[in-house]
């Protein structure tokens, strides 16, 4: 007879959004499905109106909205921001399209606890309107990146990512469509590996089941 290890603990998580938040979706189905160690305590977003609220409220995750317009600059919304986070018990931070740039005072709060997803393969085209910009550069390869977040812009350091090949015919909307499915399968891949500590930040590098990834995993589907 022989005895089942048993299961990890979920860990407490927040999942933050401005839109309409398919990969918060992804993951807390995950989570709900037991596929993902995870304990989705909050979805929180910047707008009232963000899509994804009515998402995380039908699979049952309490939401809130904090408008930057309640505050007087940013290290005051960060502050607050870090103030609900904490008080939800949040040890991950999971940024599902937070179209925010976040203060240091804010990364230094949940210092190697902050995951985010960005479509593009890392470090080229950080920032915003990636499709587009790998279009006109006439790029053949695009992808997906998801990375620690630090105080550099899309500059941490990159865990997994997911690439395709650049068609003539794509099209923007058709390059997002194509990333989005993949973004939905790293995403929650990450998530997994942080919530069961295979996955952690040390000083400036991501480490993986006890080694230090030298680049990122290749995860093309």
């Amino acid at each position: 007879m022989t005895s089942e290890s048993p299961a990890p603990a979920r860990l407490p998580t927040a999942i933050l959004i401005s839109g309409r938040g398919t990969n918060m979706q992804a993951i807390a189905q995950c989570a709900a499905r037991g596929a993902v160690p995870i304990d989705v305590r909050l979805v929180l977003s910047d707008q009232p109106a963000a899509g994804g609220l009515g998402i995380a409220a039908s699979l049952g995750i309490p939401t809130q909205v904090l408008s930057p317009r309640a505050f007087p600059d940013r290290p005051a919304y960060d502050a607050a921001l870090v103030e609900c986070l904490q008080r939800h018990g949040a040890q991950l931070i999971v940024l599902a399209g937070f179209m925010r740039i976040l203060t240091p005072a804010f990364i230094a709060a949940f210092a190697g606890r902050i995951l985010n997803v960005h479509p593009s393969l890392l470090p080229r085209h950080r920032g915003l309107h990636t499709h587009r910009r790998v279009l006109e550069a006439g790029d053949r390869v695009h992808g997906v990146s998801v990375h620690f977040v630090t105080e550099e812009l899309d500059g941490g350091p990159v865990v997994v990512q997911s690439r395709i090949e650049v068609r003539p015919e794509d099209t923007e909307a058709s390059l997002s469509a194509r990333i989005q499915q993949r973004e939905h399968s790293i995403y929650p891949r990450a998530v997994d590996w942080f919530a069961r500590g295979r996955l952690e930040l040390r000083g400036q590098r991501a480490w993986l089941d006890g080694r230090p990834l030298d680049s990122p995993v290749i995860d093309d589907g």
